[in-house]
């Protein structure tokens, strides 16, 4: 195996490094050192599996799904999707960016970086006219069972030819498990059943077992309190990023993410979220992620913020970052 050649792929060299993984390395090292540091920019929830357990794509959106397109030979098409849209696609974008080598949508509702759904109405449009065009929708609805304004509408219910994602990691709190679901139309489970049995075979045992315990009555009530938490915490850190000049310009209603436009802090790297994010960390001890991971569309203007760690650990960080700015 001609491993260099594979190492060096024209493919590979098309998938950016994460910044998120270099500044917790980062962090990691500064640990090490002694610093004592605040973790905010990963999204992996502070909470374990409950006992009873066991112990077209918008611009921004998640990094991997656009990865995995390229990996497969495909080109993810990035609409930018700014505070408008609610930084998610509109029919309209949907309608005006299809070509003739567009075969459909990968939509995230609600989404990571932002938190942010996309509304019932604007949602069926965009299968409306995907379906127009004989195209796919692919809706990851991952960080739904975490929706804190509004009952969340799958879009299963509004059209039977969508393809759904779902896991058991973020409001079952079983990152790592690496268990999860899709809901695809009749005629896909053929072929999904192929890919499935050449990749996987299956979920392990003891991940499947762990997932029936999270329906118990008893995990139920303990995730219905953690999401209850989560709620809190993005209640408590949205006018906490505000007081510091980091505007939240839509309120993120699920997920545990806020999307902050750093343009008006007070600090040298303002606009510049890749290095305000490198001297947050190294001058306040803050993990935050840059924009950049994200898609490029006005990615030097923002920043993630993660609220998935403890309500102690994010007023500590908001004081810091208050000195930070001071």
């Amino acid at each position: 195996m001609d491993l260099q050649r594979l190492a060096t792929a024209s493919r590979l060299a098309n998938i950016d490094a994460f910044h998120v993984m270099e500044l917790a390395k980062q962090a990691a090292e500064l640990e090490r050192a002694g610093r004592h540091i605040i973790h905010m920019g990963i999204g992996e929830p502070d909470f374990t599996a409950a006992e009873p357990v066991v112990p077209l794509m918008p611009d921004p959106s998640y990094p991997c799904n656009r990865h995995f397109v390229a990996a497969f030979d495909g080109r993810a098409k990035m609409i930018p999707s700014g505070p408008a849209q609610r930084f998610q696609l509109t029919a309209e974008q949907v309608q005006a960016h299809w070509g003739e080598q567009t075969r459909g949508v990968l939509l995230a509702s609600p989404s990571n970086p932002t938190g942010t759904s996309i509304l019932p109405d604007e949602l069926a449009r965009i299968l409306k006219a995907v379906r127009a065009r004989q195209g796919f929708a692919i809706v990851d609805e991952i960080y739904q069972g975490l929706s804190y304004d509004a009952p969340p509408v799958s879009a299963l219910s509004l059209d039977d030819d969508v393809i759904t994602v779902n896991s058991f990691s973020k409001y079952f709190n079983m990152t790592g498990w690496r268990l999860g679901w899709l809901v695809v139309p009749d005629e896909l489970v053929g072929a999904f059943e192929k890919v499935a049995q050449n990749l996987f075979i299956c979920a392990s045992a003891v991940a499947q077992h762990a997932a029936l315990a999270c329906f118990s009555p008893e995990a139920l009530a303990i995730y219905d309190a953690r999401k209850a938490e989560f709620h809190r915490r993005r209640d408590a850190i949205v006018p906490a990023l505000e007081s510091l000049g980091l505007r939240v310009p839509v309120k993120p209603d699920g997920a545990f993410y806020v999307y902050a436009d750093c343009r008006g802090v007070n600090h040298p790297s303002a606009g510049d979220a890749d290095a305000l994010t490198q001297a947050m960390l190294h001058d306040a001890g803050v993990v935050l992620v840059p924009g950049q991971d994200f898609g490029p569309y006005t990615a030097r203007d923002y920043i993630r913020i993660s609220y998935a760690t403890s309500m102690e650990n994010i007023e500590e960080a908001m004081a810091r970052l208050a000195k930070f700015f001071a």
